[in-house]
Order: structure tokens, then C-alpha cells, then sequence
């Protein structure tokens, strides 16, 4: 059996996905669709609208024939971590093709990462302050290249162009035009919609129904998780940790701990302490990123450890998806979980970064995200 690989999100699933999957495999003709689609939280900075469970039950009903967690550690991460953790993943187990869809199919992403490779980017030279790290990759980028990287999907491609290089991984890469809207577009184009767009209708309570798939719209029963449920919390860490624990936060860096313990005592909500932090340095995705990270208490020593020590969480399968499963377990280059265990679960455990994280969801009042749970089977 062959397979095609995607990395996503699904947050939540929408009609330009279910497109994405279809043309991935039509494209790679392949029998099975492999999806690392990232857990509770995403690379936004935030906790997704539903959890992994009903986010992957809809992807099987959509077209993903397999569909693997992409653990938080390497989730909620800029670009090149986010695509090192699904490029991994697929080569872990064995895809050859991964597919991504992009607003510019028409650009020779593996050709421009070797650019970028050969230009050997001085990246601790980025010292402009008044600028953005991205704003100053990206310059680079663009003088190596010739690409504009702005757009987040040409990113991504990059990105997983990139790791694709670095992991050794041998995938082709299949850049599938992006239909309808743009990423992150605040409008509707017929029956598409962005993930962000869906994301506000449906925390004011309007309808999507026109931009969903049937699937994806009963999950829609489920919870939703939002920045507003996490605020007390993000709250009290940052009120009652001393600037010491804070330092170790994965992604603290340039002092940011001062400038967050000075700010969270007046906030009155998320979007006020997003207003309060932000500067010209820092992009909002990344404190967001910085604030998931002091709610979850993950330091940077963790997420090191865990990005070595990665596995492979099954989160679900179509027939198809458990008869790939069962050609390659032999030869599967991570542990694979299928069911997890009390001692993977445990504060030592291989899952223990990730267990550390979904405590939160379980906290809001969801179901234990891994402890006895099983992959949905979809026939």
C-alpha cells in the first residue's frame, strides 16, 4: 500500500480540507491518507476549538485514511519545529509523499530550501528590534530565494521542505493549490471558508453550516476551548510563580518574564494582556505561544527532552489506515501507541509531556484525553 502524508490542524475541519485530502490523493495516488494533526493545542497559541478526539473522528469521515498525533511539544511551535514534528512522523512511518496545500503550487519548494541550506542564514544575527524575528527571517529568505515567505501556507511549505532536508526523510513534496479563500481570510467565498473565519462565526453562534462538511459539523456538539477559559489560569501561574520558574518556560527568552509578571495584574482579559505585551519584537502568535507554555508549565528542558524521545499516538483509522498500520509496524521507526498505558502516562513516562498538557483540557471539564482511550475506527 502507498501512502500520502499531510500535517494539519483541523480547527476545525472545513470544506478546504476535505478538498486537500481528496486532491492529495488523487494527486499521489496513493491508498491510504496519513494525517499528524496536532492535539489539544495548535500552533496559533492556543487550545483548538474541539479536542483531538472529535477533531480526528471527523478527519476519518472526510477522507484521512490514518490519523497520528502531532504532540504538543512539537505543536505549538513556529514553523520549522511545527514541520520538524510532522515530518518526523511521516517518516517514522514510512510515507513517501507528503502533501500541503499552499497559494503558490507553482514554486519548487524542496529546490528553494537546498538555496537556503547552501546560504547557510545567519540567524543570531538578527538583532533589530524594531522588527520581528519572522520579519527578519524572512528577509533573508527573500534574498536567498527570491520568495516572499510572508503568506503562512508558503511558509509552512518551507518549512516541511526544510525538515525534509534535515531529518534525511526522502519525501516528495506535493503543493496543492489552495481553494476559495486565503489563509486566515475574515470573509466566506462560496462554500469555503478559512479555519479563523469558521473559528469566529462559531463563538458568536453563527451558522457555518455553507463551509463545513456534515461530519465536522456534528462535532461541533462537543466543547469548545478558547483563550477566555484559560485566562484565570494563565492568571494565577504568572501571579504566584516566581520570576526564577518562569525563566525556565519553553520559549522565555530576552527577559520576557519581567514583561509578563509586570502586565498580568492589571489585565482583565486575554486580549487586554495580548495589548499590554506586544511589541514590535514579538509577533502575537508567538506570546501566545510564550503564555499556552507558562499555562501548561512546560519548561524548555521538557520540551528538548521530549522532542528526542518522540512517539506515535493513534489517535484513529479507516480499514484501509489499520491495514497500513499492520504493513509497516515492523518496520515503524518510533514507539507506537495505540493504547496508552498507566506508566507512559506517568510524570516519567514517554507520554508525560503530553498527559502534562491534556490535564488542562480534562480540567475544563472534557473527558481523560489518554488514559483508556482507543483510536475510532471508521468503516
Amino acid at each position: 500500500m502507498q501512502a500520502v502524508g499531510m500535517i494539519a490542524e483541523f480547527n476545525p475541519l472545513h470544506n478546504g480540507h476535505v478538498y486537500a485530502l481528496a486532491e492529495a490523493r488523487r494527486r499521489a495516488k496513493a491508498d491510504v491518507v496519513v494525517v499528524a494533526m496536532s492535539g489539544n493545542f495548535v500552533q496559533r497559541g492556543e487550545p483548538a476549538i474541539l479536542d483531538k478526539w472529535a477533531r480526528a473522528k471527523a478527519a476519518l469521515q472526510c477522507g484521512a485514511d490514518l490519523v497520528i498525533e502531532l504532540p504538543v511539544f512539537d505543536a505549538v511551535q513556529a514553523a520549522p519545529q511545527f514541520a520538524t514534528g510532522g515530518v518526523a512522523i511521516m517518516q517514522a512511518l514510512g510515507v513517501t509523499r507528503l502533501a500541503f496545500g499552499t497559494e503558490a503550487a507553482d514554486v519548487d519548494y524542496q529546490a528553494a530550501a537546498e538555496k537556503l541550506q547552501a546560504a547557510k542564514l545567519d540567524e543570531a544575527g538578527f538583532q533589530d528590534c524594531t522588527q520581528t524575528y519572522a520579519t527578519q527571517l524572512n528577509q533573508q529568505y527573500r534574498a536567498a530565494t527570491g520568495l516572499d515567505l510572508a503568506q503562512p501556507n508558503l511558509l509552512l511549505g518551507m518549512s516541511y521542505a526544510q525538515a525534509n532536508l534535515r531529518l534525511h526523510a526522502g519525501l516528495k513534496l506535493l503543493a496543492i493549490p489552495r481553494v476559495g479563500v486565503k489563509h486566515d481570510a475574515e470573509h466566506a467565498q462560496a462554500q469555503f471558508a478559512s479555519a479563523s473565519h469558521l473559528r469566529e462565526l462559531i463563538a458568536t453562534g453563527q451558522s457555518v453550516a455553507d463551509w463545513m462538511p456534515q461530519a465536522s459539523l456534528a462535532s461541533l456538539d462537543s466543547p469548545h476551548y478558547t483563550w477566555a477559559q484559560l485566562f484565570p489560569y494563565l492568571k494565577y501561574r504568572l501571579l504566584t510563580a516566581s520570576l526564577a520558574e518562569l525563566e525556565q518556560i519553553s520559549g522565555m527568552s530576552e527577559g520576557l518574564q519581567y514583561r509578563l509578571s509586570q502586565q498580568i495584574a492589571e489585565a482583565g482579559s486575554f486580549e487586554a494582556f495580548m495589548s499590554a505585551i506586544k511589541s514590535k519584537r514579538y509577533t502575537y502568535a508567538r506570546l501566545r505561544r510564550l503564555c499556552l507554555n507558562v499555562v501548561l508549565n512546560l519548561t524548555q528542558a521538557q520540551v528538548d527532552a521530549a522532542q528526542q524521545n518522540r512517539f506515535l499516538h493513534v489517535l484513529g483509522f479507516t480499514k484501509a489506515g489499520q491495514a497500513y498500520l499492520h504493513q509497516v509496524k515492523k518496520s515503524v521507526g518510533l514507539p507506537l501507541i495505540v493504547k496508552p498505558t498507566a506508566a507512559q502516562l506517568t510524570p516519567k513516562g514517554l507520554m508525560a509531556t503530553q498527559q502534562q498538557a491534556d490535564n488542562l483540557i480534562t480540567f475544563l471539564g472534557a473527558p481523560d484525553q489518554n488514559y483508556g482511550r482507543v483510536p475510532y475506527r471508521f468503516d
